[in-house]
């Protein structure tokens, strides 16, 4: 691994020199997470204007040679728990093994060895008596989730106490094309969130930023808070919304568009949200 502080700023995948595994300092994780990047050939099936992927394309994740991973994790999770790891590669303030989180250069669940990732994941931590110690966390955009192999791993991923953070930046269709680059629609969006938060415990990961004008702001709250009422009301429950502002530059073309929302106004959204759907919500500018 490169001999450099790890910082929320720069999430560069490359540095622990491995393929699968890398560590980062994550603000909503509040601790070092070391993550699980099943796209290292940087595709996904959404192209977000705030995505920090170099080369992004559009595809699926590729095979995943399943050990490989498993020896990454156990060696990089090995490493990461001892105290002068901590001191050496961690700022002061984020000394903390929180979790290990599946996410990395692209939509993890296009994987379909995503189920076999979860159990070397338990197998690891178990090993290392890490497990219930440590949060597994899987960090998807949500539009898979109607696929047999999605829905067998959030199975097991709450089996071993894990959760899972979908992202939701916009409950408009002409939002979610313009910020995600995406047409699958609310209908499925809606749709997948009340599955997965049904099947494994959910929370919404929403980054409001500014793209011209701000992404999250007047009727599109409203409409925002009502998609979320409408899935709790249909029985699923959600544990709350993980609201995020913009930390580290885009490398796609409309990076030189985006601005960070001030603090002030976030954590007032943050407030407006949690008031219209009772919701909890942990707000990191």
């Amino acid at each position: 691994m490169q001999d450099v502080k790890l910082s929320i700023d720069d999430h560069d995948r490359d540095k622990s020199g491995m393929t699968y595994v890398y560590p980062v300092v994550s603000r909503r994780a509040r601790g070092v997470s070391i993550g699980v990047n099943l796209n290292p050939n940087n595709a996904c099936n959404w192209r977000c204007v705030y995505c920090q992927v170099p080369g992004l394309t559009f595809g699926n994740a590729p095979q995943i040679d399943v050990a490989k991973l498993e020896s990454e994790l156990r060696e990089l999770l090995s490493s990461a728990r001892s105290d002068e790891w901590m001191r050496r590669y961690v700022p002061a303030g984020a000394r903390r093994l929180a979790d290990v989180a599946i996410s990395g250069n692209g939509e993890p669940t296009s994987s379909r060895q995503l189920p076999d990732v979860v159990d070397a994941i338990e197998r690891v931590l178990r090993e290392l008596e890490l497990r219930g110690t440590i949060g597994v966390v899987l960090i998807s955009n949500g539009s898979l989730v109607h696929l047999a192999h999605t829905q067998a791993a959030l199975e097991k991923l709450a089996a071993i106490g894990g959760e899972v953070w979908i992202k939701l930046d916009s409950a408009s269709e002409a939002g979610q094309a313009r910020i995600n680059g995406t047409r699958a629609g609310l209908a499925r969006a809606r749709e997948n969130l009340a599955t997965a938060a049904r099947l494994c415990p959910t929370w919404i990961q929403t980054l409001a930023l500014e793209f011209g004008q701000p992404t999250l702001a007047g009727d599109d709250v409203v409409a925002y808070c009502e998609l979320l009422n409408a899935v709790a009301a249909g029985g699923a429950r959600l544990r709350g919304v993980l609201l995020y502002g913009l930390a580290r530059p885009s490398h796609q073309p409309e990076a030189g568009m985006l601005r960070a929302v001030a603090p002030a106004v976030l954590e007032s959204l943050g407030q407006r949200i949690a008031r219209a759907t009772g919701l909890a919500v942990r707000v990191d500018p």
